[in-house]
């Protein structure tokens, strides 16, 4: 009769299937992630104009769309007292006064919902105030 041989353990971790889940939740946090991007749907006018440069920090950004509500940055529900955009406005001035501020204003809204925006930010003591806009198709 033989000595039987014990078989050793293996101290090894078996990692295949932990990369096989880390890349089917890769690709579905791919897909989904894009269908997480709403904001307020907006029809932009288009102009021939500079690029804002992609190096600074993220914009502050007054959406109004065609029925002339007033959102701020990406926030789907519309302000509900139109000086909210002029007090946070101040308050991110105040935190950092590099940001760019922007109003993104559906083509068909009427000229002073525009220009309300601007005010609003302009009391806020913003120095600048950009509009954001289509680039021309060629």
């Amino acid at each position: 009769m033989r000595p039987r041989r014990q078989k050793r353990q293996m101290s090894e971790i078996n990692v295949v299937p932990y990369i096989d889940v880390m890349l089917v939740l890769l690709v579905i946090f791919m897909v989904t992630a894009p269908l997480m991007m709403e904001g307020v749907t907006v029809e932009l006018p288009q102009a021939d104009a500079r690029a804002v440069s992609e190096d600074s920090k993220e914009p502050f950004v007054v959406h109004v769309d065609k029925a002339e509500q007033y959102f701020i940055n990406d926030d789907p529900n519309p302000v509900a007292n139109i000086q909210e955009i002029r007090i946070k406005a101040d308050i991110v001035l105040r935190n950092s006064p590099k940001t760019e501020f922007l109003v993104r204003a559906d083509k068909n809204v009427r000229y002073d919902a525009v220009v309300q925006a601007m005010v609003l930010l302009q009391q806020a003591g913003v120095p600048g105030v950009g509009l954001v806009t289509d680039s021309l198709e060629h």
